[in-house]
């Protein structure tokens, strides 16, 4: 499967500069209803370089036309120093370097500010591992995004079945409840109050219960 990434792999020089560019600049104003409920915390943030996977379909509503249909994400996930630290894959699926895994589902999306990029998304976990990194995991934001709509041409009845990598990138922030992790208010690893330290970060898993739990 991660065949399909090697091209998006040269995007990363571009991800380093552009993605955590924007991020040093200052986050661009957030829709209100991609807020994560107040009770949560910021936790990870993670820089993905990768594809959106596509699909030719006949349209459900008339079958005699013909449609690109979002199938999955095929990315790669890489924190500020520009190290890997997971990947992200159908469900949809976040994977940290610990094998642990949480999946989410869209509760809300808005339009990117940039007309050529796939939608922002608020996503809430509905199932995670038992232990790990992503465990306490409770919500994610899908932001900054570049690139990864639908291609506008080339599928009908004789490409029916046929598929199409659109390269994109983006910010995914997840978040976790206040009461899971003991947040370090002077910490600074992320330039902004109330962030976890580092350390808080590894230690998550020991602290917090499954999703499902909740």
């Amino acid at each position: 499967m991660w065949v399909r990434v090697a091209s998006a792999c040269l995007m990363v020089l571009v991800l380093a500069t552009v993605l955590v560019a924007a991020a040093q600049a200052g986050p661009r104003s957030l829709p209100d209803n991609l807020t994560v409920p107040a009770q949560n915390a910021r936790y990870l943030r993670a820089f993905a370089a990768g594809v959106q996977v596509y699909a030719c379909e006949a349209r459900t509503e008339d079958p005699n036309t013909f449609e690109w249909t979002f199938k999955a994400p095929i990315a790669e996930l890489w924190n500020d120093t520009g190290e890997k630290i997971g990947t992200h894959y159908a469900g949809p699926t976040w994977e940290a370097n610990d094998g642990s895994t949480v999946v989410g589902m869209v509760v809300e999306r808005a339009n990117a500010p940039e007309p050529e990029a796939i939608p922002w998304l608020l996503l809430q976990a509905t199932s995670s591992t038992d232990s790990g990194i992503l465990t306490p995991v409770i919500y994610v934001q899908r932001l900054e995004t570049v690139g990864g709509l639908a291609p506008m041409d080339g599928c009908d009845r004789s490409t029916v079945g046929a598929e199409r990598d659109v390269t994109y990138m983006a910010t995914y922030l997840f978040y976790v409840a206040r009461t899971d992790v003991a947040l370090d208010r002077t910490d600074r690893v992320e330039a902004m109050g109330g962030v976890p330290s580092r350390q808080t970060v590894l230690a998550a898993s020991e602290l917090a219960a499954p999703v499902e739990a909740r």
